[in-house]
């Protein structure tokens, strides 16, 4: 089993910036995407950003433009670069990513990290 850990939420002004971490560590034969995910109160949990392994990246409309996810393929990380934070952004971010377990390809999520844009 795969288990996925994020760091670096927490409280900022609007317009200021927050970095998140995710590194996956434990038992899987591989990783495809790997993404981070969103859920504002009263909401569903949306899409923020994924890449895949070679580079390639979808970004919610939301973000585009603010928002900046990269990844680290041998060390099974992705980062997520928040710049120019509003307070529509505050919501708990979620690590996600594409595992394959016993030849057997799962979703597999954090337990998230609280972001708070707020004065």
């Amino acid at each position: 089993q795969v288990q996925l850990l994020e760091s670096g939420g927490g409280l900022v002004q609007p317009g200021g910036s927050l970095r998140l971490s995710c590194a996956a560590s434990g038992s899987f034969d591989g990783i495809s995407s790997m993404g981070w995910f969103r859920r504002a109160p009263g909401k569903e949990r949306e899409l923020v950003a994924t890449v895949t392994s070679d580079g390639r990246t979808i970004y919610a409309d939301p973000v585009k433009g603010r928002f900046t996810i990269s990844r680290d393929n041998a060390k099974n990380t992705v980062t997520l670069q928040m710049n120019s934070l509003k307070p529509e952004d505050t919501a708990v971010y979620y690590c996600g990513a594409m595992v394959k377990v016993a030849d057997t390809w799962r979703d597999d999520w954090g337990p998230g990290t609280q972001v708070t844009v707020s004065s």
